[in-house]
Formats: structure tokens, C-alpha cells, sequence
């Protein structure tokens, strides 16, 4: 008997509805004017999923020669002093008052206040959106637990905003978006090879998780991580890169689940799935190409926002069948709640 579909999965069926509202909003004009060279550092900050929406606006900046720093809250409430008076800071909180950004916004007063606070959040009457100079909505909707469509009416709201920076246009952006609806609702639909893995996983013991990602697609596995823990109380591990080989290496072999997830040419991949599919690790590739031998659940599409939304389906099915096979509600907290506050 099939189970009912929890809160979390509910959101998970309207995450198109919701990308649809993202995508009718129109942008605040203010960030079309602001310029660029008149600050001396962008610093992109948030915490958990927030934090990492920014990953690959960071490293596009970064490749365009911006001074950009992407910081979690938490540290960057122990390091005030990176912010300065010609700062433009790009502050997420799908809440708007995580606990984090609510002290970092009362300690910028005066003085200590920077050029410029872009806020990124749902809640548009949150300490985060009175803050800020130029609020950006994610219009996500209501959502029950753990993030899902507001982890990607987030993602695609980053990209809208560092197109506008740039004053560059997003119809190009937009019209692909729009373009993946019909792929998205096949991707949320079909849990078929996410629940066979998951069943071959779950034969002998519980396995361990490891996702890494490189480039861009870090964000996807530092955020698979994150709701994995969340919706079906795994230890999943995420890894940027080359992390994975530096201590980690010696935790794979049997029993592990190793997602590798990227756009399927880098070398760095490649060779670490050579490495852990002779030891015994079951290998899966989140991509449009398979690293090594590994099995593949394939993404749609060339463009890197395309790859992004697809891998992190994905793992919002792992987080589904997990939490199934291990008799747990999808995505119910048994600790936490949805915002949390507390520092």
C-alpha cells in the first residue's frame, strides 16, 4: 500500500508552480543602477541552503575579477571587520530571521552599516526585508519542513539578481527556465531509479553518503547533504572538489554511496570515481555524463542552472526513500524547526 505523501513531499510536487511565481516577479530597478566598481568587496552571506544558492555567484564573479567573498553568517558575525563602510552585501535568509542574520543586521548601525544590503527572502515583512536597502522576494509560497522549492526559487532568484548587477538582460535565462517545465515535472515525477538504488542500498545494511560536487554543482552537493540530514536523519556528507580525497577517502568502500555530481568532463572526478568504484563504493553520477563506470542519473540539458535544478531533484527523491526505507516521515523534524533562531 502506497504511503501518503507527507508536507515535504506536497512541496515538492509544487516546486513548478512556485519557479513560476519566481519568474512572473519583477526584479527591483535598484539593482540595475547600482555599479559595480563603487564597492570595495561584495560579500555574499546566509546560512545552510541560503549560503549555498551563492556558490556559483561567487565563483562567476570571481572569474569576472570582483572582490567577492561568500561567508556563512555564523562566521562573519566572528569576523565583523571584513565588512567595511564601501561593502555591497548580499544577504539570504529564505526566513528572514534566521538567528544569524537578525544579529548580524543589528550590529550594522552607524558606522558599521555597508554601502549597500541586498536581501534575498520569502518572507518580505521579516527583520531580513525591513534591513536591507533592496529587497529581492523568492515568492516560494508557504512551505511545511525542510527546503525545496524555496532552495530553488532561491538559486534562480541569485542568478536573476547577478544578471541585473551586471546589467546584463535575463530573457535568455528566463526562456530556459521556462523551457525545463515540461522536463522538471518529469524529473519530480519519476522516483523509479532513485528508489531502485535505494532499495539495493537498504539489502544489507544502512548505507553512508557522500556527496561531492565541482564547480557549481558544489552547491548542490553541500545542499543534498544538508536535506538529507534534514528529511531522513542520514549522515550525509558534502565535499567540494578534491575534499573528498584529504581524510574522507579512507570512510568509502562497501556499504558507501558516493554521488559525484558535475557537468561529467573534469579529471578530478573522473579519477576519484575510478578510485572508488575499485574499492567497492557504489559510484552514481548526477550529470549529463558518467564519470568512469558509475551509474548515471542523468540531468537536462548544457546550461549550469538546468544542471543544478535536476541534480538537486535528485537528491530530494534520496531524501524521500531514505527516510521510507529507514520508516521515517519524509521530511519531519524531530529536533529542529523550520526557522531556526536560536544562535
Amino acid at each position: 500500500m502506497p504511503f501518503p505523501a507527507s508536507p515535504y513531499e506536497l512541496d515538492i510536487n509544487d516546486q513548478i508552480a512556485a519557479l513560476d511565481d519566481q519568474l512572473a516577479y519583477k526584479l527591483p530597478a535598484a539593482l540595475a543602477e547600482l555599479d559595480l566598481t563603487e564597492y570595495d568587496r561584495i560579500i555574499l552571506t546566509g546560512m545552510g541552503s541560503s549560503d549555498y544558492t551563492t556558490l556559483p555567484i561567487e565563483r562567476d564573479l570571481a572569474a569576472r575579477g570582483y572582490p567577492v567573498w561568500r561567508i556563512d553568517a555564523g562566521r562573519l558575525l566572528d569576523f565583523p571587520r571584513l565588512i567595511t563602510s564601501r561593502t555591497l552585501l548580499w544577504a539570504t535568509s529564505q526566513s528572514g530571521m534566521s538567528g544569524e542574520i537578525v544579529t548580524l543586521l543589528a550590529q550594522l548601525i552607524g558606522p558599521k552599516r555597508p554601502k549597500t544590503i541586498i536581501g534575498v527572502t520569502n518572507a518580505e515583512n521579516s527583520t531580513l526585508a525591513q534591513g536591507c536597502d533592496i529587497l529581492v522576494a523568492l515568492k516560494s509560497g508557504s512551505e511545511a519542513t525542510v527546503s525545496s522549492k524555496s532552495y530553488i526559487n532561491t538559486l534562480v532568484a541569485q542568478y536573476r539578481i547577478s544578471l541585473a548587477l551586471r546589467g546584463e538582460s535575463e530573457a535568455p535565462l528566463l526562456a530556459t527556465l521556462n523551457g525545463f517545465r515540461e522536463r522538471m515535472a518529469s524529473l519530480i515525477n519519476d522516483r523509479q531509479s532513485v528508489q531502485q538504488l535505494t532499495d539495493e542500498a537498504f539489502d544489507n545494511a544502512e548505507p553512508r553518503l557522500a556527496l561531492v560536487g565541482i564547480g557549481a554543482d558544489g552547491a548542490t552537493a553541500m545542499t543534498g547533504a544538508l536535506i538529507l540530514k534534514e528529511a531522513c536523519k542520514v549522515m550525509a556528507e558534502g565535499y567540494l572538489g578534491g575534499e573528498f580525497r584529504h581524510g574522507p577517502l579512507e570512510t568509502s568502500g562497501s556499504g558507501m554511496i558516493a554521488l559525484l555530481i558535475g557537468e561529467g568532463s573534469d579529471s578530478t572526478l573522473e579519477t576519484l570515481a575510478q578510485d572508488l568504484l575499485a574499492n567497492g563504493t557504489t559510484v552514481v553520477t548526477i550529470g549529463p555524463k558518467a564519470y568512469a563506470q558509475s551509474l548515471l542519473l542523468p540531468t537536462a540539458g548544457d546550461e549550469e542552472i538546468i544542471r543544478l535544478i535536476a541534480g538537486i531533484l535528485y537528491v530530494q527523491h534520496f531524501t524521500v526513500t531514505f527516510a521510507r526505507a529507514r520508516g521515517l516521515v519524509p521530511g519531519e523534524f524531530l529536533y529542529g524547526n523550520k526557522i531556526t533562531v536560536k544562535l
